[in-house]
């Protein structure tokens, strides 16, 4: 199972000289079975470089598992180029809602005025399917999805493949409401727990720091302290920092991985901040390569 991250900013895409280390896309990572499927977790502004190099390549189904439906998450589906490729099979998966369709939700970005192609327009064969609580098998990838905290419903995603496992998180708050330290909690409290447990690989969503988090609870996403504390709760194995705040620039977020890792106490192959083309191959043999 081989991960690329297309884009890791959070909230809005940051394009400009402060943030070419880390990059400025919006959320959106490729995950690519042994047997060649393919899966793409969220479609923020990161999958329009995504939809460059596949539609290029064999015309295979792609798999699109949106973690939920706020913009950063989704602005980069109307740019991608399989989605126009006439008979390209798309999948796209996201959280159910008792009020719309997950296709009625998608179109009311995708359809005039905000956008100029209505989504029942696109000639790809576009299939949506509610996220069911069942394991969902995409090839030999194995996907699980559990809601998380945060505002909308909103899923985290688990994926396995020959033992080895990436759980991908990008808006989470799982310290909301518990008054205390992660540490000192009850699995069962926190959310998440069970999704990212034992997990070789967590992409995470880090986008305060410690001291900002205070005058953003209840926003939905995590303090840098938070997801070191989730991880090590979960026994995660490698904690990717993700979902970058658009006003920390390159340095600052250079100051968030390094804190990170002081609060996990152990060396930065444990705890890394993602970049855009970003690589992480997970092998059967249990070798992690960044």
């Amino acid at each position: 199972m081989k991960i690329r991250i297309w884009g890791c900013r959070g909230s809005l895409a940051t394009p400009g000289p402060d943030t070419v280390r880390y990059g400025g896309n919006t959320s959106c990572v490729e995950i690519r079975g042994n047997d060649g499927q393919v899966l793409v977790l969220d479609a923020g502004t990161g999958m329009r470089p995504l939809g460059v190099v596949m539609a290029g390549e064999e015309s295979q189904p792609v798999h699109v598992l949106l973690s939920h439906l706020h913009l950063d998450h989704l602005q980069g589906l109307g740019f991608f180029r399989p989605l126009f490729q006439p008979g390209r099979e798309i999948h796209i998966w996201g959280p159910s809602s008792p009020v719309q369709s997950l296709s009625e939700r998608i179109a009311t970005y995708l359809s005039p005025p905000l956008f100029p192609v209505h989504l029942a327009d696109v000639p790809s064969k576009m299939h949506f399917h509610d996220v069911p609580d069942e394991v969902i098998d995409v090839g030999a990838m194995r996907v699980t999805a559990e809601l998380v905290t945060h505002q909308g419903p909103t899923v985290g995603y688990r994926i396995e493949e020959n033992g080895r496992s990436v759980v991908y998180m990008p808006d989470h708050e799982p310290g909301l409401g518990l008054g205390s330290g992660l540490a000192d909690q009850s699995p069962e409290w926190i959310s998440g727990y069970h999704l990212a447990r034992d997990a070789d690989v967590l992409l995470h969503d880090a986008q305060y720091t410690d001291e900002e988090y205070p005058r953003h609870v209840g926003w939905g996403h995590s303090a840098v302290g938070h997801v070191v504390d989730f991880a090590q709760k979960a026994h995660v194995r490698h904690l990717v920092l993700f979902h970058h705040d658009p006003y920390h620039p390159d340095h600052e977020l250079e100051s968030l991985v390094t804190a990170a890792r002081r609060i996990w106490g152990s060396d930065e192959g444990e705890v890394l901040a993602a970049w855009e083309g970003m690589t992480i191959d997970l092998s059967p043999d249990g070798v992690i390569a960044f």
